[in-house]
């Protein structure tokens, strides 16, 4: 436990020592900004509208800190064979994974706290606490899917590649899904048909993070009490699963 929570201490400093809080502050400034500059052009509702970009705006841009995060310092570890020094002290690999992992999801969970704070100005505490804990477990499946892509490609661009694609289709996979399903579709086609199959086959894999932290929980009340539970249950499964294969290639790289 001590040297799980000494490189989780490490990782969490770096975050800091690379300015990454004052850079994330700066695009929360860059998000109002913008949300408040649309919402001026609104007719009616400005209020919820100014709401749900801000939102919007701030989840992507927590996703892509914590992902670019999480792969460049993993990658520069790598290559800087400071993998391989933290390796050859009597720690083992599980212990260093587990470090690296907690002090990212302490990186994810501040993340998601600033994010909450600037949304106060703009829902109810109670709201806004829901939707940043929601925000909160999706960062968390990202890091541990963004240490899988790092110990699996060790290639930067790759990983980020790899980690893009599978935040945009857990977000739009239902979308796909209903376009799939469409009247103009024709059923008897095979080409048609295989790729609605596929379709399917992704949505039964990939996690629904389309349900995640919903730009509606913060304008209309009491919609988001009953979907809180499945998004808990999701990430305790996606994260067990993710930690398992990052442990699996760590474990399998010769060092």
């Amino acid at each position: 436990m001590y040297a799980i929570f000494a490189i989780m201490r490490f990782t969490l400093l770096e975050a800091f020592r690379n300015r990454l809080i004052w850079l994330f502050l700066v695009l929360l400034l860059t998000g109002v900004m913008l949300a408040e500059f649309m919402g001026g052009l609104s007719i009616t509702e400005s209020h919820a509208t100014r709401t749900s970009l801000l939102s919007a705006i701030l989840r992507i841009f927590a996703v892509f800190v914590v992902s670019l995060y999480v792969i460049t310092s993993m990658v520069r570890e790598i290559n800087d064979k400071g993998l391989e020094l933290v390796l050859s002290l009597p720690i083992s690999r599980a212990n260093y994974y587990f470090g690296k992992l907690s002090g990212f999801v302490l990186m994810a969970f501040l993340i998601a706290a600033l994010t909450g704070i600037c949304l106060l100005f703009y829902a109810s505490a109670e709201q806004v606490l829901i939707w940043a804990f929601s925000l909160f477990c999706e960062l968390v499946i990202i890091s541990a899917l963004c240490l899988l892509c790092v110990f699996t490609f060790t290639q930067v661009t790759i990983a980020i590649t790899a980690v893009t694609a599978f935040y945009v289709l857990s977000r739009c996979i239902d979308a796909i899904q209903l376009m799939g399903k469409g009247s103009l579709i024709d059923p008897n086609s095979v080409a048609q048909t295989f790729m609605i199959r596929t379709i399917d086959a992704l949505a039964y894999v990939l996690p629904d993070l389309y349900r995640f932290s919903l730009s509606e929980w913060l304008i209309y009340p009491d919609t988001s009490q009953d979907q809180i539970f499945p998004v808990l249950i999701q990430t305790a499964i996606y994260l067990g699963v993710l930690a398992s294969a990052g442990l699996f290639d760590l474990y399998r790289k010769n060092l």
